[in-house]
């Protein structure tokens, strides 16, 4: 029986592209409501570098425009870095003691109202079970407040040493992460607030946005995370891509993406895993991707590579397994890879058509990373760490030509929506802080 059900999928797979394969067209029910004069003032946050503890990273440092709402890096280097995306290196004054454990994230389409998990391993989750309706690292410290989760992942850059916070020796919100002291008076956020809120242009803000505010004294953590929030919910709303024409019926594939589109709907199997409007069923999986970095492993751990979902679920069939990212706008969203192991799309593609044998030939000229003193391949020279790595792999090889892998990226290229790529309210002038806003 289930030898027959094989055949029948194969059957399925073969057959050329009908609309009922495609997911239906986006429309603004799919998205978050936003007020446009919420996301005005989430936009001079996002790019003010008051959020962080030396007063050098913003959350635009990490995730700039300019590279797809990434960084153009493998890894990134927060704290402790100077410049911008590719020729961002190390500040000899301030090195810092690590680079960013994972590939910075794209931002599109974080409104999409379904979206239930965040971040490579989904550690900020949608739980209506809980007293504030997520599941978090934080548990009973997580505050209550947050419009949604998108609101409640920007909770964590800002505590972490090697991306917002700094380390323990440098200023009073470090200080304060390193003694666990997150919420209440005198916690991370808090002086955090206290900040923005000693910043009379922000206070203004905050009162017109947000009438249960009635001075500098109401701003709390969660109201700048929902103002963030708001301005990346509208300002990397993607749904005006070739891709989308088709799905509304005003427009074709051109021929090799109507190839590659076949292939993706159909033998690749692509749709398997990147299915719905997004080209993405949320879902965890092991696809053998290269280790590179310090991993996520607590730091006195002598090899923590990264065991991506298993550090959240503690399931061991998990291990190894990240979140599926939407592809949406995935031509303009490299280096690609949970950690960022892949500076070239075409050989990304290659190298999920046949995760195993890719993991083995592995070329490590493709990463993007700063120079830096750092044990970045300790996984990669361990053959048992790899081994792991390939031994969590359950997808099945797929034979593809160099021309149908060409067929697949021009297919991905139909998912590029210009507009979003840009941005809506773009990059300010100046932030009321008075601080360096983060431009190339």
């Amino acid at each position: 029986m289930r030898r027959i059900t094989y055949l029948l999928s194969l059957i399925a797979f073969a057959q050329p592209l009908m609309a009922e394969n495609l997911p239906p067209a986006l429309t603004d029910a799919d998205f978050i409501e936003v007020s446009e004069a919420e996301a005005t003032l989430g936009q001079l946050l996002f790019y003010d570098p008051i959020l962080s503890g030396n007063r050098e990273v913003a959350c635009a440092t990490c995730h700039h425009p300019e590279f797809g709402t990434g960084d153009g890096l493998s890894l990134s280097l927060g704290d402790g870095g100077i410049g911008l995306g590719p020729e961002r290196r190390l500040d000899t004054q301030n090195l810092p003691e690590q680079r960013v454990p994972r590939n910075a994230q794209p931002l599109f389409n974080l409104g999409f109202i379904s979206y239930s998990a965040l971040f490579h391993d989904g550690r900020v989750e949608i739980d209506p079970t809980r007293p504030n309706g997520l599941r978090t690292p934080l548990d009973e410290d997580m505050l209550i407040g947050f419009a949604n989760a998108i609101s409640a992942q920007t909770m964590f850059p800002v505590l972490s040493p090697d991306e917002m916070a700094g380390h323990y020796s440098e200023n009073e919100i470090a200080q304060a992460v390193r003694l666990g002291r997150l919420t209440g008076e005198g916690g991370a956020w808090d002086l955090i607030s206290r900040r923005v809120a000693a910043i009379p242009d922000y206070a203004i803000r905050f009162a017109d946005v947000y009438p249960e505010i009635s001075g500098p004294e109401d701003i709390q953590f969660t109201d700048i995370s929902n103002a963030i929030a708001a301005f990346m919910a509208f300002e990397w709303r993607a749904d005006a891509a070739p891709f989308d024409a088709v799905l509304r019926g005003q427009a074709s594939f051109e021929a090799d993406a109507l190839a590659g589109a076949d292939l993706f709907y159909g033998t690749a199997r692509c749709s398997t895993c990147h299915s719905g409007p997004l080209l993405s069923d949320f879902g965890y999986h092991a696809m053998g991707q290269p280790q590179l970095g310090p991993g996520k492993g607590a730091r006195f751990e002598t090899r923590p590579g990264d065991e991506g979902r298993f550090r959240v679920t503690g399931n061991p069939a998990d291990r190894y397994a990240f979140r599926t990212p939407s592809l949406r706008n995935v031509a303009a969203t490299g280096p690609w890879g949970h950690a960022g192991a892949y500076a070239d799309l075409t050989a990304f593609v290659a190298a999920h058509a046949d995760p195993v044998a890719a993991l083995s030939s592995y070329e490590r000229a493709q990463v993007v990373l700063p120079e830096m003193d750092a044990a970045d391949w300790r996984i990669m020279d361990d053959p048992a760490a790899v081994a792991a790595i390939a031994a969590a792999v359950t997808v099945a090889p797929v034979d593809l030509s160099a021309e149908e892998i060409a067929q697949l990226v021009a297919f991905l290229n139909t998912l590029s929506d210009p507009a979003a790529i840009a941005g809506r309210l773009g990059v300010p002038d100046k932030v009321p802080s008075g601080l360096a806003v983060p431009n190339p």
